[in-house]
């Protein structure tokens, strides 16, 4: 099977980066091997993806409250957590240029990818080294990104970067914990597993959409933690024909969160296909479905300690709930339906999450068509796609979105280290080719 060429296998690039640090981490060389590796990745057998996923509980239980804090680890060097989505739960000067940073989940059990967000600065310049280590099951999951100004994020030079990887049963690597160098000074540094995107950032998009007339701001319930759960409304129609788009239920998983972004500004985008898609269809977006998580900096869980992707059987938590009750409200009020349903993720390499496509929903085949429509538009990419195998409802929101409302539904999951201009052109087009086949459904 073909994979996009884009992206490199975890263990291949942990083999190329040893490779290239025998070869004195000549950058040359390592551009070199990434591209014969590139050469030959089309002939790589695709990444699975996970597997079935079975119902839990989900009533809310108690989570850890990090202790917000500046952390005074000696020789003048200090680091900190005291700020919106920061992961750091402790930090120890093992000597005069090793520090120890600790990150835990917010409870247990967990699914093991460690967020952590923290800053760095010093009384003068020195040298230092990091080393993240994480509870039992946890494992250095993201690769780490350096900010000046906690804004605009780059990922440290792989020079940098050391891995302390073990294989497992199945050949593939993983790391349990990972060390990497800096200069730090008295100008801070941000240092995160993902670009910072908190509460506030998504405000601050949500209000320059509101600057269009056909987008208008709806509050349907609050948080655990008493946060206001919003939903966008982009369109001109009377409801009779609907989407729905959702992100950041995970926290850390903010590619995803990107790839909405490319997707929503594509439908309020000033075209003729865009201009006419708001007059027949109004798309719904809830762009951050755990904004407790989020301002807390949690790992995977709302702030009732359930992964809520795990909550749409049971509707134990005010974000799930409150979603689900809007969708089956706006039917009730207007007899309309939902003909489209995308939940906007990340995980370790791209991959699309969709439905049996023996069964069928309110636009028969439309999720199949948009993937492969868009997808031929970036050159060499060749779409990973998992449908479901079975035909009964899951506990995962496209489940929700195609069995209770009929909507055609996926999971939108964007690789971690997926280049972010290839994000946002799979978001645009993936609007791009919703609209255009969705305009010239006559059943809808």
């Amino acid at each position: 099977m073909k994979i996009c060429p884009l992206e490199i296998s975890r263990g291949l690039f942990l083999t190329i980066k040893r490779t290239v640090q025998m070869f004195n981490n000549s950058k040359f060389l390592l551009f070199l091997l990434l591209g014969i590796s590139l050469i030959g990745c089309k002939s790589s057998q695709q990444w699975e993806g996970q597997g079935p996923i079975q119902i839990v509980p989900t009533e809310s239980k108690p989570i850890y409250i990090q202790a917000k804090k500046t952390f005074d680890v000696g020789s003048g060097i200090y680091l900190s957590n005291e700020f919106e989505g920061a992961r750091l739960n402790d930090a120890i000067l093992v000597n005069d240029t090793l520090i120890q940073v600790f990150i835990s989940p917010e409870n247990e059990p967990i699914n093991p990818s460690p967020w952590y967000a923290f800053k760095i600065w010093s009384g003068e310049e020195k040298a230092i080294r990091l080393k993240f280590t994480y509870s039992e099951n946890g494992f250095h999951r993201y690769y780490p990104k350096i900010s000046k100004d906690g804004q605009t994020f780059s990922n440290f030079d792989s020079s940098s970067y050391f891995p302390d990887t073990i294989e497992l049963q199945n050949g593939a690597t993983r790391a349990q914990s990972a060390e990497v160098r800096l200069n730090i000074s008295p100008d801070t540094l941000w240092i995160a597993g993902q670009d910072l995107v908190g509460t506030k950032h998504v405000d601050v998009w949500k209000q320059e959409l509101l600057r269009h007339s056909f987008v208008s701001k709806t509050k349907i319930g609050k948080s655990t933690q008493g946060r206001d759960l919003e939903v966008l409304k982009i369109g001109e129609s009377d409801d009779s024909r609907m989407v729905m788009a959702i992100s950041m239920q995970h926290p850390p998983e903010i590619p995803g969160f990107l790839a909405l972004k490319g997707f929503v500004e594509t439908i309020c985008g000033d075209t003729r296909l865009a201009r006419k898609f708001r007059e027949k269809y109004n798309t719904y977006v809830m762009p951050m479905m755990n904004p407790d998580g989020v301002a807390n900096g949690h790992w995977r869980h709302n702030a009732g300690g359930i992964d809520t992707n795990r909550d749409w059987v049971n509707l134990n938590q005010p974000e799930t709930k409150a979603l689900t009750d809007f969708m089956k409200r706006k039917e009730a009020e207007s007899g309309g339906e939902f003909f489209f349903a995308a939940d906007f993720h990340a995980t370790w390499e791209d991959i699309f999450y969709t439905m049996n496509e023996e069964l069928e929903g309110n636009s028969p085949g439309l999720v199949p068509k948009i993937i492969k429509a868009s997808s031929r538009k970036i050159k060499g990419y060749h779409p990973n796609i998992r449908p479901g195998e079975g035909n009964q409802r899951g506990v995962t929101s496209s489940s929700y979105f195609f069995f209770e409302h009929g909507a055609e539904s996926m999971t939108f999951e964007v690789g971690d280290n997926t280049p972010r201009e290839l994000i946002r052109k799979k978001g645009e087009l993936t609007a791009k080719f919703l609209m255009k086949f969705l305009l010239k459904n006559k059943s809808a």
